[in-house]
């Protein structure tokens, strides 16, 4: 038997199509996060994508406008476990549940360390008008207003 083959029987997958499907998922780039960084360029702001705003923490922002210390996370609706939009895994349920939770606690603690070191945070869920949360970050990059959500 191959490695490639172990490798797929020894899975965390319940299948080897899940797995090809979960492999094939982009970290960065998606077409929403895409989406967002065009609206906020329109926007006239400048940033830098997929960066670090801590050296000394392992959490990389979607945007990040470094003077204004404004990091921005593009949340996807299953992986974050939206209010409105997230659904139960029907198979592996347990395992799923519990990745959705361990990410919504890393989620609240990069926003705790952040906040602490003088960072503003914000949060857009995929599913989100671009336009309106461009406008949103906008508001907070520019005038230095709070956000709104």
């Amino acid at each position: 038997m191959s490695e490639k083959k172990v490798a797929a029987t020894a899975s965390w997958a319940s299948s080897p199509g899940v797995r090809a499907s979960m492999r094939s998922n982009k970290g960065r780039d998606t077409k929403p996060e895409l989406a967002l960084r065009r609206a906020v360029f329109a926007q006239g702001l400048r940033y830098r994508v997929s960066y670090r705003p801590l050296k000394a923490v392992r959490r990389t922002a979607d945007i990040v406008f470094t003077r204004a210390k404004v990091a921005v996370f593009m949340d996807g609706c299953f992986w974050h476990g939206c209010p409105d939009h997230h659904t139960v895994a029907v198979t592996n349920g347990g395992f799923w549940a519990a990745k959705v939770d361990g990410t919504r606690r890393r989620d609240r603690e990069t926003d705790q360390l952040l906040n602490e070191a003088g960072w503003t945070v914000i949060r857009v869920w995929e599913h989100e008008d671009p336009l309106e949360a461009a406008n949103r970050i906008a508001a907070v990059v520019k005038r230095g207003s709070p956000p709104t959500t």
